[in-house]
This record gives C-alpha cells, sequence and structure tokens, in this order.
C-alpha cells in the first residue's frame, strides 16, 4: 500500500498471483486520492479514466505511448480508442479487483497523459 508522500510512478508493478486478495474499497478510495481524474467503479473492481484528444491521430500516439509502459510492468490496461479520445480501464484479472499495480499503471500513464 502507498503511504503518503510515495509517488506512485516511481514505484514498479510486482506479479499477482490467483488468490491474493483484491483491495478492500477502503484501500482503492485511499490510492485512488494519488490520481487525478481517475474514477472507481461503483463495484470497487476497476479504475478508468477518459483522455481527450484533439483527433483520432493524437490518441492513436497516446495509446501507442502506453504499449512500452505496460510491457515493462507486465500489467496491461483495457483501452477503448476513438476519434479524439481514449478510454483506460484498469483491474487485476488475476484477483477480480484491484491491486497497487493498477494505480502504479494509471500514475504511469498519467505521466505521458
Amino acid at each position: 500500500m502507498a503511504s503518503n508522500g510515495v509517488d506512485l510512478a516511481q514505484k514498479k508493478c510486482v506479479a499477482c498471483e490467483g488468490g491474493a486478495e483484491p483491495m478492500t474499497p477502503m484501500e482503492a478510495m485511499a490510492l485512488l486520492t494519488h490520481l487525478k481524474g481517475w474514477a472507481l467503479a461503483k463495484d470497487f473492481k476497476k479504475i478508468s479514466k477518459q483522455f481527450k484528444f484533439k483527433n483520432f491521430l493524437e490518441a492513436m500516439e497516446f495509446a501507442n505511448k502506453i504499449t512500452p509502459i505496460a510491457e515493462a510492468e507486465g500489467h496491461h490496461p483495457d483501452l477503448e480508442i476513438g476519434w479524439g479520445r481514449v478510454g483506460i480501464e484498469l483491474t487485476t484479472h488475476a484477483i477480480k479487483g484491484l491491486s497497487e499495480n493498477d494505480f502504479i499503471l494509471a500514475a504511469k500513464i498519467d505521466k505521458i497523459a
């Protein structure tokens, strides 16, 4: 769990084993305060954010910048790309909920936005 003052973007995603427990709603809400513009799903199993761009090309360029970050972290977002927008949804599939990895990747994505 990140403590106050910890920059999530400086942390590294760690492998998450199936059978581990997902974050509690309180843990997820606490980490969400370290991110700007991300929304927590009503079931507390995902976080998401919409990024806006001038056109389709800029949206695709942004999505392509996410690829090497996701690969380096071994944690991959669900992307929805359209004209002038990229929707990002993060969850940890192995535990069917949120882990710190989701918040770390969100912070790293925010750095390149």
